[in-house]
């Protein structure tokens, strides 16, 4: 049974780490993103089955056409993210969520509050990136 939360309930440092409130907390949050993404994603189909690329004047369509572009690359990125949403839900459900996936230490409630996907902790996403800038100048 899931806890119920206080409506104005945050995750604070003087709690246990990823006890059952934070989990829940966690949980919604990543539920409402993903709800707000498939939202977007369904006006998104919606919009570009009214929109039709008949446009008598080539300026006009090629504008449409650079808009289209854009706002499926836009819905492509957020497909992906919808991904890994999914897979932090499940990090939730087997209780590997909050913690870095390098060093199996806590991710800050910090991190996690702005980004509630992440798998790394600051300090292995930091090595994570530099060693990633030093093998993309080889």
């Amino acid at each position: 049974m899931r806890p119920t939360l206080p409506p104005d309930y945050r995750p604070r440092d003087d709690e246990e780490f990823m006890n059952p409130l934070q989990l829940e907390y966690f949980r919604q949050k990543l539920l409402r993103w993903r709800a707000e993404l498939l939202a977007e994603s369904t006006e998104t189909l919606q919009h570009l089955k009214e929109e039709s690329l008949s446009e008598p004047d080539l300026t006009d369509r090629a504008s449409l056409e650079t808009e289209r572009a854009l706002e499926l690359r836009t819905r492509d990125r957020e497909r992906k993210l919808i991904s890994k949403i999914d897979a932090a839900l499940l990090r939730i459900e087997d209780g590997s969520y909050g913690y870095c996936e390098e060093t199996d230490e806590p991710i800050s409630l910090r991190r996690l509050e702005a980004r509630p996907i992440a798998t790394l902790s600051l300090e292995a996403q930091e090595r994570h990136e530099r060693m990633e800038r030093t093998h993309r100048d080889d």
